[in-house]
């Protein structure tokens, strides 16, 4: 009997390319909604009441410095980031004009202690000799006038006024009290150079000496500040000035940032605030090494919220206000830089 035979049934054909590219669609869709589920639980999931983290950034204060002189900065010896120790000289002032101004008042200085030694020593033994020589020579014209004056009127009364002239004995009248006013005037000088100075000049002469000596000191002050030292330990954040340059109080040379302390300015939300205060241990982590966090404190908490609506206060928006906190940061090894972002974590007991 014979059977016709079966055909061989043809291999089955791989699915055309619309349907490859219909899985792979569906089985990308299914990992984002895998990936999209597990980051809803993770943010969904409720935060450790026991672990409070605040991000916020690094901070710390900053000194400007600036000459107290108005003169032409001769030498800068340091640069932005330079480490600087207290006292240590970090630029000079040209000191010329100063040290010609200290020249002339010592000069000024010796001439006031001359005046003063010379009042203070009085009238010399030979100025008073000589006033009292001017003083007998006075006398003396004054009585040769006087017996001039008598001759004269004697000799006129005995000749009933023919054998002197009226002239003349006019004449010997104002001789006479001219010697006078000359013999009184040199009574009065000789009185003088015994007394010696007065005291008002000697305390003038002493107030000129001690404006003379002030001039100095005031010249030796501005050759001290003509150097310009740190004020404490500090790394050169600016130099903002060169040699050449015009320094004066209002333009600052340098600005330095202090190394200690350090902190970070961060923000905790107002229904944790209750959670921290000052002194709390905290521990302090950048990006930079994640894994080596920094010993540090609460130091400051602030009392004003931030954000705070001005005129809305419902229970909504109180939850969303902020208070800023400080933590001190102990960084000895110098890691922490200005504005470097932070993460703060502290543990609540």
């Amino acid at each position: 009997m014979n059977t016709a035979s079966t055909p061989p049934s043809p291999p089955s054909s791989p699915p055309p390319p619309r349907r490859r590219r219909v899985v792979v669609a569906v089985a990308v869709l299914l990992l984002a909604a895998a990936l999209a589920w597990a980051w809803w639980r993770h943010d969904a999931a409720p935060a450790d009441p026991r672990t409070l983290l605040l991000y916020g950034n690094v901070d710390q204060r900053q000194v400007s410095l600036a000459f107290n002189a108005a003169e032409r900065i001769a030498e800068l010896s340091v640069r932005e980031g330079d480490h600087v120790s207290p006292g240590q000289v970090l630029g000079r002032l040209d000191v010329r004009t100063p040290r010609l101004r200290v020249a002339q008042a010592e000069a000024q200085i010796g001439v006031a202690e001359q005046v003063l030694a010379r009042l203070k020593a009085g009238t010399r033994p030979e100025e008073i000799a000589q006033a009292r020589a001017a003083t007998a020579a006075a006398a003396a014209d004054a009585e040769l006038a006087a017996q001039q004056l008598a001759r004269l009127q004697a000799t006129r009364d005995e000749t009933a006024g023919r054998g002197v002239a009226q002239q003349d004995l006019d004449a010997a009248v104002a001789k006479r009290k001219v010697a006078l006013a000359q013999r009184d005037s040199a009574d009065k000088a000789l009185a003088l150079a015994i007394a010696g100075p007065r005291r008002e000049d000697i305390r003038q002469a002493e107030a000129q000496l001690a404006a003379a000596r002030a001039d100095k000191a005031l010249a030796e002050r501005q050759i001290e500040e003509s150097e310009l030292k740190a004020p404490l330990a500090s790394v050169v954040r600016a130099r903002l000035l060169e040699p050449g340059d015009m320094a004066s109080p209002q333009r600052p040379v340098f600005t330095l940032a202090i190394m200690q302390p350090k902190w970070v300015r961060a923000f905790v939300p107002e229904p944790r605030l209750s959670q921290i205060r000052p002194g709390m241990a905290a521990q302090v982590s950048t990006d930079s090494a994640p894994t080596k966090p920094l010993p540090g404190r609460i130091g400051f908490i602030s009392s004003v919220a931030e954000f705070t609506p001005k005129t809305v206060q419902t229970e909504e928006l109180r939850t969303s206000l902020v208070y800023e906190v400080r933590i001190e940061v102990d960084d000895p090894a110098d890691t922490l830089r200005l504005g470097m972002p932070a993460t703060v974590r502290i543990e609540i007991q």
